[in-house]
């Protein structure tokens, strides 16, 4: 059986929420389990505001230094960003190890990271948060100084602190130059996706929500059968299941394919320079021509949980984006929901472990990405030939026959080929 850590959470409940508090906490103790670590308690506080220089009371510091030794919590962990300076003092006055909530989710995510991309990415923000808070790692180095008149004064610790300063600054920017060259393949990959002119589709929203699940069901029900398992993502009921952006093709027939999209999950105070570090991987959001909002409704706090999606969203710069919000779980409500069924076109109910609910969000998904697909009747002379082969394997054909003057072809294209094919259209009237 593994031996996981135990860790105390500590949380300041300064009023400014509004209700989320106790949902913060929970999610903060799935966080630390995610991260293989066992909560052995909670203590809490409600002030006013955050304390700047230990972030709770002096009194619940000595609360949490007893209760951590009383329930033997090796580490504690606090449910906000901690600055620099309140990370040096709790260490300092608890003597144990102490996490922040950022530093919570950037261990997570270092774990899940399996592409270069996501592990380039997820070292760079980690270390961009832990520079300025080195001098809280270092305080239990010895700062003695040297002797009167020699070429430094400075003590063994703050040497070393200065050098590993230096080279997490200079990793930083191996690590800055890796992902711009990352970044340019992945527009070069992009690229050739708009030139195929296939339509991209993002799936978006909290972690945990089902996004996996919506994408390997996709992959079981339209991918060949040796192809399933090489191209399913992970898929477990956890937080950050899935860390890196996975793209597949669904292909549904008669060249109406799209690319599917799985991105990172979103969370509650999700740190804002995880959102930075991640924003070439969330370029695929950026670029796609409808986002998928999936939403777990089952869950008590599905709004909260929407609200933070749409923030998110709005620091990516997508927030007017065709959205289709999926809420699926629908068979895990207290009240059961009819399934599938759509409320309007932005919105639908799903359960993503059956068939009948994948094959009713594809349908409503190809309506709304073909929207700007016409039906057309070209005739196209056999000298032609690259036409016809363009018209075959990027439209919907209906019907083609050989006539003398060449083939006639019925299709459903889009209306930027019918305007760049113009002189092939079969005007009968």
């Amino acid at each position: 059986m593994e031996v996981r850590e135990q860790v105390l959470l500590v949380g300041v409940d300064d009023g400014t929420t509004d209700g989320d508090f106790e949902r913060s906490m929970e999610e903060l103790k799935s966080l630390a389990k995610a991260c293989f670590m066992e909560p052995v308690g909670i203590i809490t506080q409600k002030m006013e505001s955050i304390n700047k220089g230990l972030y709770v009371g002096t009194g619940k510091v000595r609360e949490i230094k007893e209760t951590a030794g009383l329930l033997e919590a090796e580490v504690i962990i606090f449910d906000d960003a901690l600055s620099p300076s309140q990370l040096k003092n709790l260490q300092k006055e608890l003597n144990k190890p102490v996490l922040d909530r950022t530093t919570l989710i950037l261990d997570i995510f270092e774990r899940r990271a399996r592409t270069r991309e996501a592990k380039l990415q997820v070292e760079s923000a980690k270390l961009k948060y832990m520079l300025p808070r080195l001098v809280g790692m270092h305080e239990a180095l010895t700062r003695q100084g040297g002797t009167s008149g020699s070429m430094s004064s400075r003590g063994a610790g703050e040497k070393k602190l200065e050098l590993d300063k230096r080279r997490i600054e200079r990793r930083i920017g191996e690590l800055s130059r890796e992902l711009e060259e990352v970044s340019k393949e992945r527009r070069v990959q992009r690229k050739k996706r708009v030139d195929a002119r296939i339509p991209l589709v993002a799936l978006v929203g909290y972690t945990n929500a089902g996004k996996s699940t919506i994408l390997n069901a996709m992959i079981d029900a339209y991918a060949e059968d040796n192809e399933k398992n090489e191209k399913k993502v992970l898929e477990k009921d956890m937080l950050f299941a899935t860390l890196d952006t996975t793209v597949r093709r669904i292909c549904t027939g008669n060249n109406r394919d799209f690319l599917l999209s799985d991105t990172v999950g979103f969370i509650h105070k999700l740190p804002h320079g995880l959102v930075k570090a991640f924003h070439s991987t969330l370029e695929e959001v950026e670029n796609a021509d409808l986002l998928l909002h999936v939403v777990d409704c089952s869950d008590p706090c599905f709004r909260e949980h929407m609200q933070t999606t749409h923030q998110t969203l709005s620091e990516l710069n997508v927030g007017d984006k065709p959205v289709i919000t999926v809420y699926n779980k629908a068979d895990k409500c207290s009240e059961p929901i009819p399934f599938p069924q759509s409320s309007g076109k932005e919105k639908i109910y799903i359960s993503a472990k059956e068939k009948k609910s994948i094959a009713f969000l594809t349908s409503i998904i190809l309506d709304r990405i073909y929207a700007d697909y016409v039906w057309e009747e070209f005739m196209i002379p056999y000298d032609k030939g690259s036409v016809l082969s363009y018209f075959m394997d990027h439209a919907h054909v209906d019907s083609l026959e050989h006539e003398e003057k060449g083939a006639r072809i019925k299709v459903k294209c889009h209306k930027a080929d019918r305007d760049k094919y113009r002189e092939y259209l079969d005007e009968k009237d």
